[in-house]
C-alpha cells in the first residue's frame, strides 16, 4: 500500500536512522534522507547502510545532490546536509512538499561530548532550531525527535519516568538533549507544532555504531583482543534492540492521532535493565569464547544504570518491547559476522 506523506528522516545514514528508513519504505511511505556523513564513526558503514537503501555511494558523497534510489525509485530522496546549514535547509523544504519530520541526526556520543563541545552546540542545538525554523515556515504540524535516556544524569529513582526531575546533565550530549526538550516544549507553544521526544534507552543490533558496547565487544572477542569493562563492571544498561526501536518511532509518526497534546516525551527502553557483565556473557556466549577483561574505573560523564518506565508509552500506544537480550545479540553477532566476514 503506497501512502501519500512524505516524510523527512534526518541522520538516514546513522543507524537508527537508516533502520526507521527502511521500515517506512516498506511500508509504502515517501522518504526524503538527510545526513551529513560525518567522520565521527567509519564512514564506509554509513554509505553501506546508504547502499542497501538503493543510493549510490559516489552520488550521496556530494553535497547538495539529491539522490533518487536506484532500489525504491522517487519513493526515496537522499541529500548530503548540514542540519546547521542556513541556507540549503530552507531549500529542501521548497523542493519537497514534506507531511511529517522525524530527526534522528546529531552529534552523538556521551564521551566525544566532553572533548568535543562545539561539534555538539552546532549540530544538536544549532541545527535542532534551523531545523524547527524550517518546520514553522512550512506550516509542518509534526516532529518527531530522538531525545535520549542520557537526560536523566544521576537520578537516584528508578525505574526513570517522564515526569523525574532531568535539570542535571552530566555531560554536554546529555545537555543539548534536555535543551531539544525544551526548545520544542517552546515551537509547540508558540505554533502549534505537535512534537514528540522520544528518550531512546541504549539501541543496539545489526548496522549498529562502532563506538557502542554490542560493537566493541564483539568485535574484540572475536579478534582476541581485551576489552575495557568500566566502573569495575558494576554498570547496568537498559538494552533495546532496534527493532523495538524502530516499532516505537513508527508507532509516534503514524499513529499521533492517539496523542491529544502538543508537546510530548516518552521513554523507549526494554523495561528490563541487564548487568554488564551479564550482556558481556551474552557476547560470549554466542561467539563461543571467552573475553579478556580489562577492569577499568568509572569515565567521566556516564551513568551506573538506566532503566525505562515504559508506563506512559504502553498506555498510548499499547507498546510491548519484544526481543530480549539473547535472541537480540545472536543477530547482532550473525550480522557483524557476515558484514566483516
Amino acid at each position: 500500500m503506497i501512502h501519500k506523506e512524505t516524510i523527512l528522516v534526518t541522520g538516514a545514514a546513522g543507524f537508527i536512522g537508516y533502520h526507521l528508513c527502511e521500515y517506512l519504505l516498506k511500508n509504502g511511505y515517501i522518504v526524503i534522507g538527510l545526513d551529513n556523513i560525518n567522520d565521527y564513526y567509519d564512514v564506509n558503514l554509513k554509505y553501506a547502510r546508504l547502499n542497501e537503501l538503493g543510493i549510490n555511494r559516489l552520488d550521496a558523497s556530494a553535497f547538495y545532490n539529491y539522490v533518487e534510489s536506484r532500489v525504491y525509485g522517487k519513493q526515496l530522496f537522499f541529500v548530503r546536509m548540514n542540519l546547521e546549514d542556513k541556507v540549503e535547509l530552507p531549500k529542501l523544504f521548497d523542493n519537497f512538499k514534506i507531511d511529517w519530520v522525524c530527526n534522528l541526526a546529531a552529534q552523538a556520543g556521551v564521551r566525544y561530548s566532553i572533548e568535543n563541545p562545539m561539534t555538539y552546540i552546532d549540530s544538536n542545538i544549532v541545527g535542532f532550531v534551523n531545523l524547527l525554523e524550517c518546520i514553522r515556515n512550512n506550516g509542518i504540524k509534526k516532529l518527531v525527535y530522538a531525545s535520549s535516556s542520557s537526560v536523566y544524569g544521576m537520578n537516584e529513582k528508578l525505574p526513570f519516568s517522564e515526569s523525574d526531575n532531568v535539570d542535571y546533565p552530566i555531560s554536554l550530549y546529555a545537555a543539548t538533549k534536555k535543551s531539544n526538550e525544551l526548545i520544542a516544549y517552546t515551537y509547540s507553544h508558540l505554533y502549534g507544532i505537535q512534537t514528540i521526544g522520544l528518550r531512546f534507552f541504549t539501541v543496539y543490533g545489526p548496522w549498529g555504531r562502532p563506538d557502542m558496547a554490542m560493537f566493541l565487544f564483539t568485535d574484540a572477542i572475536l579478534n582476541n583482543k581485551p576489552i575495557k569493562v568500566f566502573n569495575e563492571g558494576n554498570l547496568s544498561r537498559d538494552f533495546t534492540y532496534i527493532d523495538d526501536i524502530i516499532e516505537g518511532v513508527a508507532l509516534t509518526l503514524i499513529n499521533t492521532h492517539l496523542i491529544n497534546k502538543q508537546y510530548n516525551l516518552f521513554n523507549i527502553g526494554n523495561g528490563n535493565p541487564v548487568k554488564l557483565l551479564n550482556f558481556i556473557k551474552a557476547i560470549e556466549n554466542e561467539i563461543g569464547r571467552k573475553a579478556t577483561k580489562v577492569m577499568l574505573p568509572m569515565q567521566l560523564g556516564d551513568v551506573e544504570r538506566t532503566w525505562a518506565d515504559l508506563q506512559e508509552f504502553k498506555n498510548c500506544f499499547n507498546y510491548t518491547p519484544k526481543v530480549g537480550i539473547r535472541i537480540g545479540v545472536s543477530k547482532f553477532v550473525k550480522w557483524y559476522k557476515n558484514y566483516y566476514q
